[in-house]
């Protein structure tokens, strides 16, 4: 949970937002670090996490957060106090909004603040697995290596989302080119062809009636189609809001064929790398599946790693819970889980699970490209045909008659 406190530090006021279990958690911890609280309030997590580029207007770009992660990093081992290593990259910085965010974090290092706290600031920027990661760092000595992790974690998501994306751009230009040409026959040519027919008094078979429809309503009555496009887009942004409607479309893409895998393997991934740096920074075992949970989007997995989470508060091993659920994390993932809590090795076995996943989806993607374009190509040839018999059976019916 997340809190946007108020609280005290001496004789001088401020607000952070601070991560925590529950309240009493939340007071512990301003405890520990010497404040006084004043006043909090949780913040709320929206339902659907969608990134609209125009709505995000505090949001810097993912691969400015690597590099800013990694050079920070690098500078502390280096030598370079915290506040003079933030200042050195505000000036090679030439993003307005990286700037205006390194330069809040400046201001609160030099009052004092911890990085942990100032980066808080920045939700939208510094998700929960950053902010534990330096503050584990932190509270260990060890900041630099803690961003090192940090900035290697950050990369390996950014790489493998960009592969599943890049997999996924050919197909989605190539229905869309369909979809505009199909659009445009049916404005342009159908209505020719329809007035002929209408003349020649012709009987027509359901396929020719059906597309005569759409071509009507795309002419004459597109305002009652664009509004039902609008209807249905809502209905289904509607749906996933809801908790049942996001765990059914969750369950149905890892069902969908090839892209499930991928879908699956990449959550596999996600959640060991997450796991991996965790334990790695030295983050305690209960907070990993907490943040972890809250890092995958996939509402079946969240579920997954919140049950991993009540399992650890009970003594019970992380494995039992991954070969409870093989469905959906394969059981390689349970086998990797129980090797690394029977060496003490946790981390280092999540590690390895996550390269493997990651090198699964990267070929899987290759895959993908080879198994689409024939796809593809069935799909546009069974539209073209079928509008083509649509077009040509009728024709063909009235040269008849008149014979």
């Amino acid at each position: 949970m997340k809190f946007k406190v108020t609280y005290k530090n001496g004789d001088n006021t401020g607000e952070g937002v601070f991560e925590a279990l529950d309240k009493f958690e939340l007071f512990n911890e301003l405890k520990k670090e010497g404040l006084s609280l004043i006043k909090f309030s949780e913040i709320k997590k929206h339902n659907l996490n969608i990134d609209i580029p125009f709505l995000s207007a505090n949001k810097i770009k993912f691969h400015d957060r690597i590099i800013f992660a990694r050079n920070l990093g690098s500078m502390l081992k280096a030598g370079l106090p915290l506040s003079r290593a933030l200042q050195v990259i505000e000036k090679q910085s030439k993003s307005p909004k990286m700037k205006s965010v390194l330069n809040t974090l400046i201001k609160n290092i030099a009052e004092g603040k911890t990085l942990n706290q100032s980066l808080s600031l920045f939700p939208e920027n510094f998700n929960s697995l950053v902010t534990s990661m330096v503050r584990a760092g932190e509270e260990s000595g060890s900041l630099a290596e803690s961003l090192k992790l940090v900035a290697d974690q950050m990369e390996k998501n950014y790489t493998l989302m960009k592969k599943v994306k890049g997999a996924m751009i050919y197909p989605a230009i190539i229905l869309s080119v369909m979809v505009v040409i199909g659009i445009l026959m049916l404005v342009y040519v159908v209505p020719g062809l329809t007035a002929t027919f209408t003349e020649l008094h012709a009987d027509l078979p359901f396929s020719t009636k059906v597309v005569l429809g759409i071509s009507d309503l795309l002419q004459n009555h597109y305002i009652l189609m664009l509004a039902g496009l609008i209807a249905i887009i809502f209905i289904f942004i509607s749906t996933i809001r809801t908790k049942k409607g996001k765990w059914f479309i969750d369950r149905a893409i890892i069902k969908i064929p090839v892209i499930g895998e991928i879908v699956v393997q990449t959550n596999s991934a996600r959640t060991t790398r997450t796991m991996s740096s965790l334990l790695a920074s030295g983050v305690e075992v209960v907070k990993c599946a907490q943040i972890t949970r809250d890092v995958l989007q996939n509402s079946l997995y969240r579920d997954v790693m919140e049950k991993v989470s009540v399992a650890i508060q009970k003594g019970q091993p992380i494995s039992k819970v991954f070969e409870d659920y093989e469905s959906i994390y394969p059981a390689f993932v349970a086998e990797m889980a129980s090797v690394g809590e029977e060496t003490g090795k946790l981390s280092e076995m999540f590690g390895q699970t996550a390269e493997y996943y990651e090198e699964e989806v990267e070929q899987k993607t290759k895959d993908m490209s080879q198994i689409v374009e024939p796809f593809l190509m069935v799909i546009i040839g069974l539209a073209v045909g079928f509008f083509a018999v649509s077009m040509i059976t009728p024709m063909y019916t009235v040269l008849n008659n008149i014979n």
